[in-house]
């Protein structure tokens, strides 16, 4: 190994040890103030066999609500206002039956575990140090599906204009949560899919932070995209690197759902302003048995100058799929019914 590799490495290390210890200083500041670890369930999935169950341990502070029940005010910077606690012992209990599981060194909850559930959407609790069950919930596909959803967030559901560091920044910490912005259209278009193709199920594959999933189960709750799953990842450095690639994380989440679903072809969604383009296109010539089309939205161009440009693989000819581009949900969908993906009479 060169020995600029080996300086990089061993700084990322010693840093990634740092961030542990910052950590493990304000879980002890937070309980020392009385507050206690409970758990953040995100939206899984499974087939009637096994769930996937995932969550995050955290020690948040305290929100205000309205008289509603809503969150007021959220500024995005709340969302990593909370701490992390690693290594927390979990209680999982599905169905009646109590898993005990560990959470990573970030505090993530991500298992799979046996079950026996009806297909759509079932509950499972989850509980930590004796804290109050948390429900969250659990897409059970049907042994009878063929079709399902794969979307990318960023620029593609929801406008953000990633990944411009400040301009990042700025809409991850800064910007109030209910300012956010739908793309126009592709509720509908999302919303289409899950009602012609019965028990279709959405996973929402993005590179952002599980810190953000509550926001935004809140923001597709809002502005009425279909219930789905959340696969995220975790910001910060690991054994090798200062930061997670996103791309590592959606290529790796592709081919795991391809494996645990091996009858189901996914309709890819997502965007030409960072990796979707490239990670689809590969995937769907490494396995176009479970692709039923690929659809990208196309960027205005002043979303493109702010995301950083675009990286547009020309040549799709070799994934041997219907692949379509627009430059919102309804040119999405009016694409999608030209293959065949959608019906026009539906």
């Amino acid at each position: 190994m060169p020995r600029s590799s080996r300086s990089t490495r061993v700084k990322v290390l010693w840093f990634a040890r740092l961030e542990r210890r910052f950590h493990r200083w304000r879980e002890r500041r937070a309980r020392a103030r009385g507050l206690r670890p409970s758990v953040v369930g995100f939206p899984g999935y499974g087939t009637e066999e096994w769930v996937r169950v995932l969550g995050r341990v955290l020690i948040a502070p305290p929100q205000k609500r309205t008289s509603t029940g809503e969150f007021a005010s959220l500024r995005g910077w709340r969302s990593f206002a909370a701490v992390p606690v690693g290594m927390a012992k979990v209680e999982v209990v599905i169905d009646g039956v109590t898993h005990r599981l560990a959470a990573d060194r970030g505090g993530v909850i991500d298992a799979k575990l046996p079950a026996t559930l009806a297909p759509g959407w079932q509950t499972v609790t989850m509980s930590v140090e004796g804290s109050e069950p948390t429900e969250t919930r659990v897409f059970i596909v049907g042994a009878d599906v063929r079709f399902g959803v794969v979307s990318d967030i960023d620029d593609t559901v929801m406008v953000t204009a990633l990944p411009r560091p400040l301009l990042a920044a700025w809409n991850s910490f800064v910007v109030d949560e209910h300012a956010r912005q739908p793309v126009p259209g592709m509720a509908v278009m999302l919303e289409r899919l899950s009602r012609e193709h019965p028990g279709t199920p959405v996973i929402y594959l993005s590179t952002g932070a599980w810190n953000v999933a509550p926001t935004l189960t809140r923001f597709m709750r809002r502005h009425l995209f279909p219930s789905g799953s959340f696969l995220l990842t975790d910001w910060g450095p690991t054994h090798d690197r200062w930061f997670r690639s996103g791309r590592d994380h959606k290529e790796v989440s592709l081919r795991r759902i391809a494996q645990e679903f091996p009858h189901v072809k996914w309709l890819l969604v997502g965007d030409d302003g960072q990796h979707d383009d490239a990670i689809y296109t590969g995937f769907a010539i490494e396995r176009p048995q479970s692709v039923a089309a690929v659809a990208i939205r196309r960027l205005l161009p002043a979303e493109a100058v702010l995301a950083g440009g675009r990286t547009v693989v020309d040549d799709h000819s070799a994934a041997e799929v219907p692949w379509v581009t627009g430059s919102d949900g309804a040119a999405l969908l009016d694409r999608l019914q030209d293959v065949g993906v959608v019906s026009r009479d539906a």
